[in-house]
């Protein structure tokens, strides 16, 4: 959700989404994959004419890239929070990310809300559902355009790999989930029922693949997304008398993710003895675009909805003074709103006030 000049300084480049909308879907994408840098020797001999450049620039191209590098990130972490916590305002295009956590942690939900951000700008997005537990209704209750979305169920791990290398090296998807690293099986596996794969052999599969696609993103601006599960690991108990929490596939996912998430659930979310949603705690591990600190941020999700993404404008713009809070009231453009309730029904009903209020918090945090 986000624009950030101050990433001018970054070497590898970033796309932002909301150039996504200037993309055709149909074909000719103008995407930017490299920075040319021109380079000339210069003498005390050297003529003013031979400082000039041989080929004609075209001044509208070139006002169009600087305007590409200072936008330099995505606006994809649908939540201001979030993309406070990673300090680059959003996620970044051209790059891994991982999405880890235990069950029921909000993993899928995040994932399908920044499908849903993409879609807003006019991105188009695959979702690779390995678990084969997607539901469309929720989907859809997110805000999701499920006509717009391509979704696959790949038969194995090999497959799945080369599928999404293969999107990636089109240019034609501009984000890819895949839904998840624990439940991909190796083909062997699959053709002989009952014989176990060879040690450490998924671990393996995933070095070689992740190598591959890591050097196809380098020449795509694709946002590839995978989601893991936390597993125990018995080795840790044996080594160093202590369990430790470890992540499906090898440690390839973790070396070659510029971002990693960990989510966690804190509480429910209760309304009058009524369960509402889930609380849940967002952790940056890994970020290779921003200072090494770890950062966190409490997110709430509503069950059917998604996050609530009145709640967390009102929280900050209170914060900042761009709302007044008295008391118990909220003075929003004007309007007297006696609790936190009747302010956050008004904000979401009025998506242009909601909306400027997030460009006024944007101003001021990047």
């Amino acid at each position: 959700m986000s624009l950030l000049p101050r990433l001018r300084v970054f070497a590898t480049p970033l796309l932002s989404s909301s150039l996504l909308s200037s993309f055709s879907q149909n074909g000719g994408r103008q995407m930017m994959t490299r920075i040319g840098i021109n380079t000339c020797s210069l003498s005390s001999t050297a003529e003013a004419s031979d400082l000039e450049c041989d080929v004609t620039r075209d001044d509208v191209k070139a006002e169009e890239r600087a305007n590409a590098l200072c936008m330099a990130v995505s606006q994809l972490a649908s939540s201001l929070k979030l993309d406070l916590a990673l300090g680059i305002g959003g996620l970044p295009k051209g790059r891994i990310v991982e999405i880890y956590g235990r069950e029921a942690a909000g993993k899928t939900t995040l994932a399908l809300q920044i499908i849903k951000e993409a879609q807003k700008l006019g991105g188009y997005c695959a979702y690779l559902d390995v678990e084969n537990a997607l539901d469309f209704s929720l989907v859809e209750s997110i805000g999701v355009n499920t006509e717009n979305l391509l979704v696959s169920h790949p038969d194995c791990a090999e497959n799945l790999l080369s599928m999404v290398d293969t999107l990636t090296k089109s240019g034609a998807v501009d984000v890819i989930v895949i839904d998840s690293v624990a439940a991909l099986i190796p083909k062997c596996e699959l053709d002989q029922l009952g014989v176990s794969p060879k040690r450490d052999y998924q671990s393996r599969m995933m070095t070689q693949a992740l190598r591959k696609i890591h050097y196809s993103l380098s020449h795509s601006q694709t946002l590839i997304i995978f989601i893991n599960q936390i597993r125990l690991s018995s080795k840790s108990v044996k080594e160093h008398g202590s369990v430790e929490e470890v992540t499906c596939g090898g440690n390839a996912l973790r070396f070659y993710a510029a971002v990693r998430l960990r989510l966690t659930r804190i509480r429910l979310i209760k309304t009058e003895d009524k369960v509402e949603g889930v609380l849940i705690c967002a952790q940056v591990v890994k970020n290779k675009l921003a200072p090494a600190a770890t950062k966190r941020a409490e997110l709430g999700i509503k069950f059917g909805r998604g996050f609530c993404h009145e709640s967390e404008v009102l929280d900050l713009a209170c914060e900042h003074g761009i709302i007044v809070k008295d008391e118990g009231s909220y003075i929003i453009e004007g309007g007297i709103f006696d609790s936190r309730e009747a302010a956050e029904l008004f904000l979401a009903h009025n998506d242009a006030i909601c909306d400027k209020l997030v460009k006024d918090m944007r101003r001021l945090y990047f």
